[in-house]
């Protein structure tokens, strides 16, 4: 059995190079992320802007009626 040094110090270094630039670039995507990322997505909005979110304090065992019209609105426009 014949080892080609050369030949495997080569497939090491091209393993070694992807691994590293793998890395690097992983860690520049998430370096982005967090840069373009709003600080407080969920932040109570300023200026004109309205924070559009209902408040329900209705249980979902008595509200099967509003259950099925959600779903069928759901179904038809996806929403």
């Amino acid at each position: 059995m014949v080892f080609h040094v050369r030949k495997w110090m080569g497939r090491f270094r091209f393993l070694l190079l992807f691994a590293t630039f793998t890395f690097v670039i992983y860690h520049l995507l998430v370096f982005f992320k967090d840069w373009i990322e709003p600080l407080h997505r969920y932040r109570e909005p300023s200026g004109q802007a309205v924070k559009v979110f209902r408040h329900d304090n209705r249980s979902l065992f008595g509200a099967e009626d509003d259950f099925a019209q959600r779903l069928k609105l759901f179904y038809w426009i996806g929403e």
